[in-house]
């Protein structure tokens, strides 16, 4: 992890404890980063607004973290696309291979790992 990245949009995020898409965000606050919870359904997530979209950020983030299935991940990769993060965390079981290709062939940095782990964090302690 790059110290100057401190902001980090969780794709995927979830209000459900047990969900890695809610663990990210709890690990992300407790490190002291900006987070920015998205999922379609809004709301608040571990008491922070959530966004419907990347879009509706108020500024582009640092990383995206995603935690979708890949097939809706592949849908999300345009709207990530448009934001630039300067990495983009693939968690295990939002990837596929379709999905990695079609990252990389636009432009987006793609780590394929736990971006949990790679804050420092374990997800089992969650």
């Amino acid at each position: 992890m790059t110290d100057a990245l401190r902001s980090v949009a969780v794709v995927g995020a979830s209000a459900d404890r047990s969900k890695f898409g809610n663990k990210a965000v709890r690990a992300y606050q407790r490190q002291g980063w900006i987070v920015y919870p998205v999922n379609p359904r809004g709301g608040e997530i571990e008491g922070l607004r959530t966004y419907r979209s990347l879009d509706e950020l108020p500024e582009p983030p640092d990383r995206v973290a995603l935690y979708l299935p890949p097939e809706i991940g592949m849908q999300v990769l345009p709207e990530i696309a448009m934001v630039n993060p300067a990495e983009l965390f693939v968690n295990p079981g939002a990837e596929s291979a379709e999905l990695l290709e079609q990252a990389s062939a636009m432009g987006l940095n793609v780590i394929f790992a736990c971006a949990i782990m790679d804050i420092g964090q374990s997800p089992d302690a969650l």
